[in-house]
């Protein structure tokens, strides 16, 4: 995936209903650009359908949830938060202090889905080292 596809998945997890021609405006590239972008990351198996977004406490029943938390090599940090941000899977993605250089929100639909999620970003190059651990329950202060 290059910047163009990130872009594109970025603008697409914000409004997945995004006209092919409003996509293509936003991204200064032609519909046909757009169009085949979005058939190759579907052909890919990045982009896996389109869904619509309900309210986090309607939504959360359905799904499974953790916290992968992540250290980088030496500098890579930019390039591994770009690498994340166009992932499907990561809803959330936080810089921080201490021992982990991110922590990253995962969810997938099932624990089949939740392991190709986690295979897949950590063989992200720039990488050295995660820990993920499960949401099992919320608690609402």
């Amino acid at each position: 995936m290059d910047d163009l596809d990130k872009q594109l998945i970025f603008i697409l997890r914000a409004d997945g209903r995004a006209s092919v021609a409003s996509l293509a405006k936003s991204l200064g590239v032609a519909r046909g650009t757009v169009q085949n972008r979005m058939a190759r990351l579907e052909a890919e198996g990045v982009i896996v359908g389109y869904t619509v977004q309900l309210r986090p406490q309607v939504d959360e029943d359905r799904r499974i949830r953790g916290l992968m938390m992540i250290e980088v090599e030496g500098n890579r940090a930019g390039s591994v938060q770009k690498a994340l941000l166009g992932d499907p899977a990561i809803t959330q993605l936080h810089t921080t202090n201490g021992r982990w250089d991110l922590v990253a929100e995962l969810r997938a639909d099932s624990l089949q889905e939740f392991d190709r999620v986690l295979a897949r970003v950590r063989l992200l190059d720039g990488i050295a080292n995660t820990e993920t651990n499960l949401l099992l329950s919320t608690h609402k202060l």
